[in-house]
């Protein structure tokens, strides 16, 4: 390789991940080149797309991005005429270059997985105003030609030499997808006939409205009528066609929704503008309840960009404090809650601050018994694993480092926090530190309970609908707890 190659050692190419430099006029001389290798990502032509603006179909459309020739068009265009740029400007000549024009010519495309080596190198100089002209190529990883051109630039007169930005890591991350997924599958399932407990603000009542034309439920507004026709006023929202159950206050509209579902007329209930334990008091209390054999608790159904899966988070409503016989209610609700998402055999972490046995923290002492009453089947449909902190339940990395042998460890699908203050702040940081969004319901009970939030999206409020709905379609088909 020439000495007048500026990539022409591998000392060269460690300096230049510490430092950027220029050539100025002066410096550079005709025969002069500079190189730069990169692999083509799925990732890289969504990025350049996502920061273009540019909504082409043929970019990022799915019937398009399912053809792979499209992606390599693209990528010849966007991604190779792109490199070129990013050599002249930060190689050769370097920082103080301005571009004045460029001839491409695409030869052949660039597909994903592809390498692409870009070199310019140094055809003429022009004193009178520093122009350089360069010859530009684009060979893949078998060295066939992909782009070639000539481009114009005026080179910088003054020496640069700074050390190099370090660039952030970028990922692109789609909040709410796996929720849209969830909405999906409920294709072709009967709606829910659902009680909305006293839906007398906009929020609650969008909510239901908004499920409703997305057809995951048939709501029955239950509550004050006066009270609930003056939300719907104020928000514009039309409730032709609604059927109202009268209740004069919160309490009593919790009641009568309880009362619906007993007589066959309402398959799920959903919370409204009332407090949590309000509802609960009606579903759970006396003689005339819902409840099962087994406990009732609540599952966050969370949506994590950053998470390749969605996953629970239980119990972080209902059960403040629970024994160990609460908690083996608690997994079991959980696990088949995640059967009703289509996990067939859900890995659950048993969440404590340490990963080993330790006699004076109560929870590690709780998730072995829980994993032994597993080993025994006392609690099935799972794979159980704990005491594991939270790093290694949601981190192959960190479960490696740690030296933890698990299946469950790095992989979680279910996450059992040791009481209701661990499970609701865990659930509400993913949520408002990691863009995460959560679908709420209580399980356990003769129906699905929609347990949603005042600061919950509409997303999320018709994801909890979607999950109400895949429960109550598993348990019509198994039968339930």
């Amino acid at each position: 390789m020439s000495t007048r190659d500026i990539t022409s050692s591998a000392d060269a190419g460690e300096r230049s991940a510490v430092v950027i430099e220029n050539r100025t006029f002066d410096e550079i001389e005709v025969g002069q080149s500079a190189s730069i290798s990169r692999t083509l990502s799925k990732d890289d032509i969504e990025i350049f797309a996502a920061m273009s603006g540019d909504v082409n179909p043929v970019h990022v459309d799915e019937t398009f991005a399912r053809d792979d020739m499209f992606h390599k068009i693209i990528a010849q265009g966007m991604w190779g005429g792109t490199l070129i740029s990013t050599l002249l400007g930060t190689e050769l000549p370097g920082p103080g270059t301005i571009y004045l024009s460029q001839t491409l010519t695409f030869r052949r495309p660039i597909g994903i997985g592809d390498t692409a080596v870009v070199t310019v190198t140094v055809r003429e100089k022009h004193a009178a105003k520093r122009v350089i002209i360069l010859d530009c190529r684009v060979v893949n990883q078998a060295g066939k030609t992909v782009i070639e051109g000539v481009a114009d630039v005026i080179a910088p007169d003054k020496k640069v030499k700074r050390p190099r930005v370090i660039l952030p890591e970028v990922r692109l991350e789609e909040p709410g997808i796996r929720h849209r997924e969830l909405i999906a599958k409920t294709e072709g399932h009967d709606l829910l006939r659902t009680a909305v407990v006293n839906p007398v603000d906009q929020v609650s009542l969008v909510g239901a409205i908004e499920a409703a034309r997305a057809k995951l439920i048939i709501p029955i507004l239950v509550g004050p009528d006066d009270a609930i026709k003056a939300a719907a006023k104020a928000g514009n929202i039309n409730l032709s066609g609604f059927e109202f159950v009268a209740a004069p206050d919160a309490e009593a509209a919790a009641a009568k929704a309880v009362d619906l579902v007993l007589a066959g007329k309402a398959d799920a209930i959903m919370k409204g503008a009332l407090h949590t334990d309000v509802l609960m008091h009606a579903v759970v209390a006396g003689d005339h309840n819902l409840r099962t054999e087994r406990r009732v608790s609540h599952v966050f159904v969370m949506d994590v960009p950053t998470y390749p899966r969605p996953l629970l988070i239980t119990d972080a409503a209902i059960n403040i404090y629970p024994d160990l016989e609460a908690k083996r209610d608690i997994v079991q609700n959980a696990i088949e809650l995640a059967h009703a998402l289509g996990i067939e055999m859900p890995r659950v972490a048993i969440l404590s601050a340490v990963e080993t046995v330790t006699p004076k923290i109560k929870s590690t002492i709780d998730a072995a018994a829980l994993c032994k009453m597993a080993d025994r089947g006392e609690i099935t449909g799972g794979i159980l694993d704990g005491p594991l902190a939270f790093d290694n339940a949601v981190s192959a990395d960190a479960a490696k480092t740690k030296h933890i042998v698990s299946p469950v460890a790095g992989q979680a699908d279910i996450l059992i926090a040791p009481d209701l203050e661990a499970g609701n702040m865990l659930a509400k940081q993913l949520e408002y530190l990691a863009d995460a969004s959560g679908a709420g319901i209580v399980v356990g009970a003769r129906v699905p309970i929609i347990l949603t939030s005042r600061a919950d999206k509409t997303l999320s409020r018709m994801a909890s609908c979607a999950v109400a709905l895949l429960l109550a379609h598993h348990q019509r088909k198994h039968g339930a707890p």
